[in-house]
């Protein structure tokens, strides 16, 4: 009897001992290292566009001040590179650049075609993005633009073509719809306010100069891209 008592209490001690053991072990063992969190990589600021650009031109001048003289620019297509740098998420600034050509027309007293003048209109605009609208991204800018008239060349019978160089205000409305993080589909319409002087001199007529009211509907779309 005694012995089956001794071995009962032999028994309990080794199991309690194992277990002991065990929770020794559990608590000696070196901890797991921790799950590292995700953490977003902060978005890039920049953003690129590429579009296809109308210029539609209002045409409106005079020539030497003779009523019923008009002037007239023809409207273009012409490709298009803007640069956008975001300050945050809903205020950017977009330097546009592109450049085109202009046929010049006198439409009334005369009603001949006067040269051609290449035309590099660089843009800065201060934007307003939406952001509650998902993909759907857009906003409205306005700005300063500095319109050069380069590279003039005069029709037969002219000569000495000079397009003045101008200072103006632009307005700027449209919008992004993205496709992914990066990539968008842009629409935008700008509004060039130029008005400029320009002068020549005819074989005929002499000296001929005006003041030439162009202020250009800038309509384009495109392609978007945020780094």
């Amino acid at each position: 009897m005694n012995s089956r008592l001794h071995l009962r209490w032999i028994a309990g001690a080794a199991a309690a001992f194992f277990a002991f053991g065990a929770m020794a072990a559990d608590l000696t063992r070196a901890p797991a290292a921790p799950v590292a969190e995700y953490m977003p990589t902060e978005r890039s600021p920049w953003q690129i566009r590429v579009r296809g650009l109308g210029v539609i031109t209002e045409d409106k001048g005079s020539v030497n001040g003779v009523p019923g003289s008009d002037l007239s620019y023809s409207n273009t297509v012409t490709p298009e590179l803007d640069i956008s740098y975001f300050f945050t998420d809903n205020i950017a600034a977009e330097l546009v650049l592109g450049t085109t050509y202009a046929n010049i027309r006198e439409d009334g007293a005369v009603g001949v075609p006067v040269g051609r003048a290449w035309i590099l209109p660089p843009t800065l605009t201060l934007q307003y993005h939406f952001t509650d609208f998902g993909a759907f991204k857009p906003y409205v800018g306005a700005g300063i633009n500095y319109t050069f008239f380069y590279n003039e060349s005069e029709k037969p019978g002219f000569r000495n073509l000079d397009v003045r160089n101008h200072v103006g205000a632009a307005l700027q409305v449209g919008f992004d719809y993205m496709l992914d993080e990066h990539w968008g589909l842009n629409f935008d319409v700008k509004k060039i306010f130029l008005k400029t002087d320009w002068k020549a001199d005819h074989d005929t007529l002499g000296p001929l100069s005006g003041k030439a009211k162009v202020d250009p509907w800038l309509i384009g779309a495109g392609v978007t891209y945020r780094f």
